[in-house]
């Protein structure tokens, strides 16, 4: 893919990227707060703020300032703040798996994406919408792009991998297959 085309990819899917797993029901007072995505980025902030007014349709894959625009955009992206009121807390996600580490034991660290295809195709999402999830123990069974709930202690820590740059670590007490209930 060329560079105007993946500023317009970008941008269309950080606009239409909404999540694609269901809100289950809150969880009960003493166990980790379910949290949706949205609660990951602050109120205030637009990841596209730089680029309004741009038309990227009119830019050619040969156009020196689409090499920029997706320049820039990456920069922003990776660069993407993140919600200081969950730091430390204990938090409940759905999302999609990106492996990092697999050994035979199962998935020592993956990334937690929003939507499918996130990482594996470029460019990855804003920073702030990536978790570094590394697991109490190995998970077992999981492939890319599967639907889990992750369970754990939710830390502003930034991690670049070649998959993408994460704002945010997961230490996992759990990561369950997913499905509409609250995972056991």
């Amino acid at each position: 893919m060329h560079a105007a085309s993946l500023v317009l990819c970008a941008a269309a899917l950080l606009a239409a990227a909404a999540p694609v797993v269901a809100q289950p029901p809150a969880a009960p007072a003493g166990v980790s707060r379910t949290i949706s995505w949205d609660d990951l980025v602050p109120p205030d902030w637009d990841p596209m703020k730089e680029f309004k007014g741009m038309d990227f349709g009119l830019l050619q894959d040969s156009d020196p300032r689409a090499q920029q625009l997706l320049k820039k955009l990456r920069e922003v992206w990776d660069s993407a703040p993140t919600n200081p009121k969950l730091e430390g807390q204990a938090v409940r996600l759905p999302g999609f798996v990106v492996p990092l580490e697999e050994g035979k034991d199962g998935l020592r660290e993956f990334l937690l994406v929003p939507y499918f295809g996130a990482c594996i195709h470029s460019p990855p999402p804003p920073a702030n919408q990536i978790i570094h999830v590394l697991p109490k123990s190995a998970a077992k069974g999981l492939r890319s792009m599967d639907t889990v709930w992750v369970t754990g202690t939710l830390k502003t820590v930034r991690t670049d991998s070649f998959m993408g740059t994460a704002s945010y670590r997961l230490e996992a007490a759990g990561v369950a297959p997913y499905s509409a209930e609250k995972p056991r």
